[in-house]
């Protein structure tokens, strides 16, 4: 799809554009200068929750993170809004300062926006941010040895699918609305203080895709423990239920070759695994002389970080075991 693209802006005419159209990543990165880059980022979706204050707030976080994922900070951003002409305009500026109050949480300004008139609202931001061009994080990064920790827990996707179809209890649905407008801001400088070789955001593709991105990328296999998975409340209960967004049957199709489950981890487990997220928090691959370092920087910020694998020599592959009794991670 994307081939006419790299044909055109060829990296060897273009050499300050350190992260592009070459391999996939969170987001673009343009040197300025020595010491200066920016990240430059979008995505917007239709509403995932039912309050526009919150789903504003949602869609700002989201778009952001893939800046914190590239190791960047936020400067500035610009509102992305379909919106249909019979809906109330209040909804939309509920929509609106939901983002804003959240890109000002980052540090970041709202300059401007452009709104269009479609059948279902539409929101999200288009990102810019700042970065040392010796301090970008990439997938790529990752090594054998390296200890992989997640920074939420999994299972905004079929929690909010479950609120679509009025079987969510809301109590889950506050808990995942209270993760998914979590900025990553703070687990990203944490990642950065502790020498992080390789990070990335889990979003629209699941863990596994994500992970298997990360992997594939660096040259290295990551093996998972099951058990270390941490999971919203309601997440396991509506996977039982099969309760899933359209896209977990896409990616199951795209990313299954790369996986194998050991025995005894339960099809809720599995097949969640393969769920889309909407923002996610930070997948990190640090070595595992940074792996202290790294818990301490994220709970002295006020975020958690699960440990639930590390790299292996390999390519690509992820294998997920069922426990960690007597084995190495």
């Amino acid at each position: 799809m994307v081939r006419p693209l790299v044909e055109t802006f060829l990296p060897d005419e273009y050499p300050d554009l350190l992260v592009g159209l070459g391999d996939p990543d969170d987001a673009a990165v343009y040197r300025l200068r020595d010491d200066l880059a920016l990240v430059a980022t979008t995505d917007f979706f239709p509403p995932v929750v039912d309050d526009p204050y919150d789903f504003g707030a949602v869609a700002a976080a989201n778009a952001m993170s893939d800046v914190y994922a590239m190791g960047g900070d936020v400067l500035l951003a610009i509102n992305l809004a379909a919106f249909p002409e019979t809906m109330d305009m209040e909804i939309l500026s509920r929509i609106l300062a939901g983002g804003a109050d959240k890109v000002k949480e980052a540090g970041g300004v709202i300059a401007g926006g452009h709104t269009v008139t479609d059948r279902e609202p539409k929101y999200g931001l288009a990102v810019i941010g700042t970065v040392h061009p010796q301090r970008v994080i990439t997938k790529r990064g990752a090594r054998p040895g390296d200890v992989i920790v997640l920074t939420k827990p999994l299972g905004t996707g079929v929690v909010t699918t479950a609120l679509k179809r009025n079987q969510a209890e809301p109590e889950h649905v506050a808990a995942a609305v209270a993760s998914m407008t979590r900025l990553n801001r703070n687990a990203a400088k944490a990642a950065l203080g502790a020498g992080a070789h390789a990070m990335t955001d889990v979003t629209g593709y699941g863990l596994i895709g994500h992970a298997h991105e990360m992997a594939e990328l660096s040259g290295v296999s990551i093996v998972f423990h099951a058990e270390g998975l941490p999971w919203l409340p309601g997440a396991l209960e509506y996977s039982a239920q099969e309760i899933f967004p359209g896209g977990m049957a896409n990616n199951y199709e795209f990313y299954k070759q790369w996986v194998e489950f050991e025995d005894g981890i339960a099809t809720p487990v599995r097949d969640l695994l393969y769920n889309p997220e909407t923002s996610g928090g930070l997948l990190i691959a640090v070595p595992e002389e940074g792996l202290p370092e790294l818990l301490k920087r994220l709970e002295s910020s006020g975020e958690h970080g699960w440990v639930i694998g590390k790299a292996i020599d390999g390519d690509g592959w992820l294998t997920f075991r069922a426990d960690r009794r007597d084995r190495t991670l």
